[in-house]
């Protein structure tokens, strides 16, 4: 049976006693219950009117110590893993074990100032270099200014997402602002401020390389370029030029090797510039022999007679490139190409430039032929135009052998 109303009546026990009976039906089950007080025997029909409610809607009445607000929540729960593998309690074990509070939560300028300290200690201490300091301090600046007023752990990977692709940037460009905002949540996790870093959910924009794809000057460029600086400005730029053109030393002003180096590193005694790891740019020392031409370019234009860096020397830089079309290392790529091409050493010419085998291989390889390389090393100053022609020795000086050498004059061939 499955009827569910109840009703309450008068009833008379066999002692001659009155009560109010509850009847009806619950469940298929006949209830009859005797009440002393009329409201007594209410309260029990409206109860018993719930639970038949409750059950046609599918409900349950429990008793339970759990407030009505923890109740509503652990339903949604349950209809939310409705169909999964796994109980509840499954879940909640595999939160508690690995989720982990961010003890704090840190404002994102406060957590970029404290990065930041931290990495200028580094660069005090010649962890790293002056260029990458003011790259992650530009960059993370861009990224307090873009998200101003939040927590570090308000950050979401959509949002750095759309802050990694801000101006359609390069692929290189995406790549190393995703690099330093790397390193600067590593920092933060570390400190307790996010429980994860995010970038495992933003991957790096793959680079397809070309080989042989360095830009570089031909020995008829080169030459028409050292004639030009020589007569720019009375030369003062020669000994920038010819050290970045016929040695491959980096280009970069402050912070490169060009302007880090100081003309006692420059021996023409034993024929080779020292680049120790405070001036290189990859920390490592490397030994780069001087050839004969760029021997006859630093005794025309000696390093102790004028400064390698003149005033002014970013716009002037700039204007010098803009009038040869000029890209930032493409005095050093076409040394290399040359090195190799003269002297067919993918080692040697690593060594020297202060790169991997691979790069050479990758980018620099058969990108100039040997007739080319020799013109190349034999552009010559006009200073000494007067003197006889200095040949180039075939093969490279051993960097050993200029040490074990004694200290006496670099010989030169001169040609009759």
């Amino acid at each position: 049976m499955n009827q569910t109303e109840f009703t309450v009546a008068r009833f008379e026990n066999r002692n001659g006693t009155t009560s109010w009976r509850v009847s009806g039906w619950l469940h298929g089950l006949r209830i009859r219950r005797n009440f002393k007080t009329r409201e007594e025997a209410a309260a029990e029909k409206s109860a018993l009117e719930i639970k038949a409610l409750q059950a046609a809607s599918g409900l349950r009445s429990v008793a339970t110590a759990l407030t009505e607000e923890q109740i509503r929540e652990a339903e949604a729960l349950f209809q939310r893993i409705a169909g999964k593998a796994h109980p509840l309690t499954f879940y909640v074990d595999f939160a508690l074990a690995n989720y982990r509070e961010a003890e704090t939560r840190k404002p994102l300028a406060e957590a970029i100032t404290e990065y930041t300290a931290a990495r200028k200690r580094e660069f005090e201490q010649d962890q790293i270099s002056g260029v990458q300091f003011e790259r992650i301090e530009r960059d993370l600046k861009h990224l307090g200014n873009y998200f101003p007023g939040v927590t570090v752990a308000e950050l979401t990977a959509p949002k750095l997402t759309a802050f990694l692709e801000r101006g359609n940037p390069a692929l290189k460009t995406y790549n190393n602002r995703r690099g330093i905002v790397s390193t600067f949540l590593k920092f933060c996790l570390y400190r307790g401020w996010i429980v994860e870093t995010l970038l495992a959910k933003i991957p790096a924009r793959r680079i397809r390389r070309r080989r042989g794809g360095a830009a570089t000057l031909t020995a008829a460029q080169a030459s028409e370029f050292m004639r030009r600086m020589e007569d720019f400005e009375g030369g003062r730029w020669v000994r920038f030029f010819v050290l970045c053109l016929f040695a491959g030393i980096r280009p970069s002003v402050p912070d490169g090797e060009i302007a880090r180096l100081k003309a006692s590193d420059v021996c023409l005694k034993t024929g080779v510039i020292s680049i120790s790891a405070q001036v290189s740019k990859v920390r490592e020392p490397r030994k780069v022999t001087i050839q004969p031409n760029l021997a006859a370019w630093l005794q025309a234009y000696p390093l102790d007679k004028a400064p390698l860096i003149v005033p002014d020397f970013h716009r002037r830089r700039t204007a010098i490139a803009k009038e040869f079309s000029l890209t930032h290392d493409v005095l050093r790529h076409t040394f290399i190409s040359m090195f190799v091409a003269k002297f067919r050493s993918v080692g040697e010419a690593a060594l020297q430039a202060g790169n991997s085998e691979s790069i050479i291989r990758k980018h620099y390889l058969d990108l100039k032929t040997p007739e080319e390389a020799e013109q190349f090393f034999n552009i010559l100053p006009k200073r000494a135009a007067g003197s006889p022609a200095i040949a180039a020795t075939p093969t490279p000086t051993p960097v050993e052998a200029c040490e074990a050498t004694s200290p006496a004059p670099v010989e030169l061939r001169l040609a009759s």
